[in-house]
C-alpha cells in the first residue's frame, strides 16, 4: 500500500480565509483533496478525486483573494507561487490589467511507494517519459523516482516551478539526496537543463512538464550525452504526442514522405505517408491513465513505427489493486494508423479507402532501374487480433510448425501453389473454427460477413489481401513465415536469402557490386527487399531463366 509521508495540509489551510479553512476541517477526507479553486464572484470549490464540493454559499470577494496573495508572497513569471518547505502550488489567473482574479491551490504530496509499479524501469538506466493529463500524479511519481535513484546515483532535478522539490532554497525531504536546480524564468528551463549536464556531472536528470520546443531539443541533447533522462509531459496517449508539433521530437518526430505511384500501389496506401524522422529521445514511454493503472511502451521507436504502419504492437498494462499488489498483462491496443488518418481526405474525395491491405502489389520484376520498385519494404498489414496478440506461427524443434488457414474468397489452388513454391507448411482447412488464421480479400472484408465478425470475436487473426493473385499470396506467405522459412539447408529460398546477406557484407566491405545467382522472380523480389533494408541499391540483369540480382555500392552507383 502507498504510505503518505506528508501533505502539509495545515500549511495550505493557514493561508486560506478562515471560513474556508474551517469548512475543510468539517468535510475531512483531506487525503483525497486535489485542489481548491477560487474565482472572483463565484462560489469557492474543493476538487476531490471523485468530484467537487462547494466550500461556501458566499461568492469569492476581492478581499479573499488579496488575503491569500498577501499570505503566500509574490508570483513568479509563470504565475505560480509556492510555500516554504511544502509541495503546494498556487497558480494565479489575471485580468488584462494584471490583477489576480482567480487562484488554483494545488495540494502537493510526497508519497512513498508510488514508484513501485515502474521501479524496474526507473532503475534500468533507460530514459523514461511519463505521459498523462493534469492531476493524474505525474509529478508525485517523478519526485519519488528522483528520491529512489538518488540513493545510488547522482541525480539533479531541474525544478522550474519548485513543484518537485518545494518552494524555498532548501529542497523538500521527499526528494532525498537529489540535488535541485531552480529556474529563474520558465523560458530558461532548457538552458538550465544543459547547464545541469555541463556543470554538475549528473547521471540522471529529472525534469517536469516538458512543453516547449527548446526543452524538447535540450532533452534530446541530454539523452545523446549518455545521461538518463526522466521527464513528464501532458497528453493522454502516445498518439497525442506524435501529433503534437511541439513535442513530437521526443518520440522521433513525424514527417510526410511522398511515394512514387508504383511504390504507393505496392504498399496499398496513398502517395503521401507518415514515417518516423529520427530515433526517439526517450527509450520508454509510460501512459499514466489513473493513479493505479498505466500503460508501458518499452520500445518507443518500435511503438511509433507500428502506429504509423497501422500495425500497433502489444502494450504492457500495469495496475495496482487495493492490497497494493501489482498486476502486469499484455494487451493489443485498438489504434488507428496515422497514415490512415492522414488519408481520410483522399478517401472522402474519391471513395477509395486508404487503409493498408495485407499484401503487396503483384508487379513483374523488370530489367533496368525501374524494377527497383520490387525492392519494397514488407507490406503494411491490418491485423485483427481480439484477445490473442501472438502470431499463429511457432517453431517446433527448430522447424516451423504447420499453419492452418481458412481461405475466404481466395483461390485455394493459387494459395496452395504459392505455399509449394515457397516450401512453407501451410494447410488449408474447410472449417474456419479449426483455422489458425483466415485469409480473405479486401472487398470481402469490407462487407463484414458473419464469418469475419465471428472470427474477430474468437480472436482469430485475419489477413486481408488486395488481389486474388499468386504474387500477392507469395508475398503474404513470405511476410508471415519471415526468414525462418529458409532454415532448412535444402531450401532454395533460404539459400538465396543467405547469399544476399553475404553479398551485403561484401559490398559494405568495399566491393563496387556483387552479382547473385539466378533465381525465380518471387525470390529476386525478396532479395531486392533485403538489400533495400540494408540501404543498398539493386538492379536485375539478364534474361529468364538466368536473370539475377546485382547489389550495388551506393558510392559506386
Amino acid at each position: 500500500m502507498e504510505r503518505r509521508i506528508t501533505d502539509d495540509i495545515h500549511e495550505l489551510k493557514r493561508v486560506l480565509p478562515r471560513h474556508l479553512s474551517e469548512r475543510l476541517d468539517t468535510l475531512g477526507n483531506t487525503d483525497e483533496l486535489l485542489e481548491i479553486v477560487l474565482d472572483l464572484g463565484r462560489v469557492p470549490t474543493a476538487r476531490y478525486v471523485n468530484g467537487e464540493i462547494a466550500l461556501s454559499e458566499r461568492e469569492v470577494t476581492r478581499d479573499d483573494i488579496d488575503t491569500i496573495v498577501a499570505n503566500i508572497g509574490s508570483f513568479d513569471a509563470d504565475n505560480r507561487a509556492g510555500m516554504e518547505r511544502t509541495l503546494h502550488r498556487i497558480s494565479a489567473i489575471r485580468n488584462r490589467r494584471g490583477d489576480v482574479v482567480g487562484l488554483t491551490c494545488r495540494v502537493g504530496r510526497a508519497v512513498y511507494g508510488t514508484i513501485a509499479i515502474i521501479q524496474d524501469l526507473v532503475e534500468s538506466g533507460q530514459s523514461l517519459l511519463m505521459l498523462g493529463p493534469p492531476g493524474v500524479g505525474k509529478t508525485t511519481m517523478l519526485r519519488e523516482a528522483a528520491r529512489v535513484l538518488a540513493d545510488a546515483r547522482r541525480v539533479v532535478i531541474v525544478d522550474t516551478s519548485n513543484e518537485i522539490g518545494g518552494d524555498g532554497d532548501v529542497p523538500h525531504p521527499a526528494v532525498g539526496k537529489a540535488r535541485r536546480m531552480q529556474v529563474s524564468h520558465p523560458e530558461r528551463q532548457h538552458e538550465v537543463m544543459i547547464e545541469a549536464v555541463e556543470n554538475h556531472n549528473p547521471e540522471v536528470i529529472v525534469i517536469d512538464e516538458i512543453g516547449r520546443e527548446l526543452e524538447a531539443t535540450a532533452a534530446r541533447t541530454i539523452a545523446e550525452r549518455g545521461v538518463q533522462l526522466i521527464g513528464t509531459a501532458h497528453g493522454n496517449a502516445l498518439e497525442n504526442l506524435m501529433l503534437n508539433p511541439t513535442l513530437s521530437d521526443l518520440v522521433g518526430g513525424i514527417q510526410a514522405v511522398t511515394l512514387s505511384d508504383e511504390e504507393a500501389r505496392r504498399r496499398g496506401t496513398q502517395k503521401t505517408v507518415l514515417e518516423r524522422r529520427a530515433p526517439p529521445t526517450f527509450d520508454v514511454l509510460i501512459e499514466i491513465q489513473t493513479r493505479d493503472r498505466l500503460i508501458v511502451h518499452e520500445d518507443v521507436s518500435a511503438a511509433v513505427d507500428g502506429i504509423l504502419r497501422g500495425r500497433p504492437l502489444p502494450v504492457e498494462v500495469r495496475s495496482r489493486n487495493d492490497l497494493g499488489e501489482i498486476n502486469i498483462v499484455q494487451e493489443m491496443p485498438e489504434i488507428q494508423s496515422l497514415n490512415e488518418r492522414n488519408g481520410r481526405a483522399n478517401e472522402s474525395r474519391d471513395g477509395r479507402s486508404s487503409r493498408p491491405s495485407r499484401g503487396r502489389g503483384g508487379r513483374d520484376d523488370r530489367g533496368s532501374h525501374s524494377d527497383r520498385g520490387d525492392r519494397g519494404e514488407r507490406p503494411d498489414y491490418e491485423s485483427r487480433y481480439a484477445d490473442r496478440p501472438e502470431a499463429p506461427i511457432a517453431l517446433v524443434n527448430g522447424n516451423l510448425a504447420g499453419m492452418r488457414v481458412y481461405a475466404y474468397g481466395v483461390a485455394r489452388n493459387r494459395l496452395q501453389q504459392a505455399s509449394r513454391r515457397l516450401r512453407v507448411p501451410l494447410t488449408l482447412v474447410d472449417d474456419f473454427a479449426q483455422a489458425d488464421a483466415i485469409v480473405t480479400l479486401k472487398n470481402y472484408y469490407r462487407r463484414r460477413p458473419k464469418l469475419i465478425v465471428d472470427a474477430e470475436r474468437r480472436g482469430t487473426p485475419i489477413y486481408v489481401l488486395r488481389a486474388n493473385t499468386v504474387s500477392q499470396m507469395e508475398n503474404f506467405l513470405m511476410d508471415v513465415f519471415q526468414t525462418e522459412v529458409g532454415n532448412a539447408a535444402d531450401d532454395p529460398f533460404g539459400q538465396a536469402i543467405r547469399e544476399t546477406k553475404q553479398a551485403i557484407l561484401q559490398v559494405r566491405a568495399g566491393a563496387d557490386y556483387v552479382d547473385l545467382l539466378p533465381q525465380a522472380k518471387h525470390i529476386r523480389r525478396r532479395q531486392h527487399a533485403v538489400a533495400r533494408e540494408a540501404r543498398l541499391d539493386t538492379i536485375s540483369f539478364g534474361d529468364e531463366p538466368q536473370r539475377h540480382v546485382r547489389i550495388l555500392n551506393s558510392r559506386a552507383s
